[in-house]
């Protein structure tokens, strides 16, 4: 039987412009206890604040685990679910197209995190009434308002 603990981990990011003020929020779920983390930045993108907020969940977790990630955001989850990031890696933080990936510092650090956990991915469409979703979208725009 597989002794790595199950987290549930929901996602979100958020921007007021884009770039400008953004924030993160992530919420962890495991053995019936939760954990809300968030933060932000002065100058960022959505999709910064998006990887970041899976990056600081995992970050969090002590050990290996199995996690199903829930997150609203088509970049993180195609980024890693359809390969798009370890190509990038691969071929030296270029896209197909030969133009550099951007984001290249969060997907690398993203990328040696889901290597030490076991990952699922689920897509939830955004601000669609997704009862975590919408926790971690008010944690992140809280956390931009910060910055306004």
């Amino acid at each position: 039987m597989d002794k790595m603990p199950k987290v549930e981990m929901f996602t979100d990011g958020a921007c007021s412009g884009n770039p400008g003020p953004g924030g993160w929020g992530t919420v962890l779920r495991c053995n019936g206890k939760e954990k809300e983390l968030s933060g932000g930045e002065k100058t960022t993108t959505n999709n910064r604040m998006e990887l970041t907020a899976v990056i600081e969940g995992l970050k969090a977790l002590k050990k290996p685990c199995n996690v199903i990630l829930t997150t609203d955001s088509k970049y993180v989850s195609d980024g890693l679910l359809k390969g798009w990031a370890q190509s990038w890696k691969e071929n030296g933080w270029k896209k197909k197209d030969k133009k550099p990936a951007l984001n290249s510092d969060l997907w690398d650090e993203l990328l040696k995190l889901y290597a030490i956990h076991n990952v699922d991915i689920v897509w939830v469409k955004g601000h669609a009434g997704h009862p975590e979703n919408e926790r971690c979208d008010t944690l992140a725009v809280n956390e931009s308002k910060k910055f306004i």
